[in-house]
């Protein structure tokens, strides 16, 4: 389902159609829309409804979605190798959910159609990404107060309509498990 037909309050900025990400080339030479499963879609539609309910000039940002398995294998050939192959998952084990179109990188945009800050961009490879050490972050002064607090907003309302954190990366969500998406639904060649 393309996430701006089915919901067109949902900003959208596909991160991966521009040089400026974490591989420093361009991955989407084609694909200029963003794509959900349906099933994913109407929890992010919950999600987008959840936030607006709480702050109502306040939108998500989809900056990634369905990947086709292709471009994963040209991100994960960037990382192999290195510290970062833990931020990519390995298109020869079934890659991961943004390859079966479960999965969404996204933020907040305030009511100016600015990005809330989070404390590190939406792509950052390292710990100051991780939700599992936030408070640390904050006391490290490595992360702002009002960051973590971003962080916990997008979270909250990303859980209450049924996506799962992921914990290495502030912006990654998940519809389901691998195993349930192995079972259930189809891979993105």
């Amino acid at each position: 389902v393309n996430i701006a037909e089915a919901d067109s309050s949902i900003a959208i900025d596909l991160m991966y159609t521009r040089a400026d990400n974490f591989t420093g080339t361009l991955l989407y030479e084609d694909l200029k829309e963003a794509y959900l499963h349906p099933d994913a879609m109407k929890s992010l539609k919950r999600a987008q409804r959840l936030l607006k309910e709480q702050y109502p000039g306040y939108s998500l940002i989809v900056y990634d979605a369905a990947r086709p398995l292709s471009v994963q294998q040209k991100m994960w050939n960037v990382v192999k190798g290195t510290s970062k192959y833990k931020y990519v998952s390995n298109p020869n084990r079934g890659g991961g959910l943004h390859n079966y179109g479960l999965a969404v990188d996204i933020s907040i945009l305030d009511s100016f159609g600015q990005p809330l800050p989070m404390g590190t961009k939406v792509d950052h490879l390292g710990v100051e990404a991780h939700i599992t050490q936030e408070n640390e972050l904050v006391r490290n002064g490595k992360i702002s107060e009002t960051e973590h607090q971003n962080r916990l907003l997008l979270r909250t309302v990303m859980k209450k309509a049924g996506f799962r954190a992921l914990p290495s990366e502030w912006w990654h969500f998940n519809y389901c498990s691998r195993d349930v998406a192995k079972q259930k639904y189809k891979l993105i060649p």
